[in-house]
């Protein structure tokens, strides 16, 4: 059912926790299922130099935090602007049909994390913060598929 890149980043997942002095913090939860993930980022000179995360929620929600946070880390902000959960679940080599709505989540914490930096900062939030329904399995967009 899981890839064994899913299982490994569920059972030893990277850079959980919380960062003290975060100057980019976004949390983001699904309704449908509960998950709820908090990322903190550390940004310096527009580069992320510290990421970690606090997921609640299934093994799938664990491991695309995980996979999101490996593949944003070191990356500059809008190179992070630019992951998309088809980004993270190809990183994961996949996830069943019923589980891709957890990549979601990985990608709003990533934005809503951008768009509380650039409130710090004094600079325009220039991105949608919403997920853009291409997933198809949550409903947001009231089309049931």
């Amino acid at each position: 059912m899981y890839t064994e890149k899913v299982m490994d980043h569920f059972a030893n997942p990277r850079n959980v926790g919380e960062i003290a002095d975060a100057n980019a913090v976004g949390e983001v939860g699904n309704a449908t299922c509960g998950d709820i993930m908090k990322i903190y980022m550390k940004i310096e000179n527009d580069v992320i130099v510290d990421i970690k995360f606090k997921t609640f929620g299934c093994g799938a929600a664990i491991a695309t935090s995980s996979m999101a946070t490996e593949l944003i880390k070191g990356k500059t902000v809008s190179e992070a602007l630019s992951l998309t959960n088809k980004a993270v679940v190809e990183a994961l080599d996949g996830l069943p049909p019923a589980k891709i709505h957890c990549s979601v989540l990985a990608e709003e914490a990533v934005k809503a994390a951008i768009a509380d930096y650039y409130k710090r900062i004094g600079k325009e939030v220039d991105f949608v913060l919403d997920c853009d329904g291409c997933c198809a399995t949550c409903h947001k967009h009231g089309e049931h598929h």
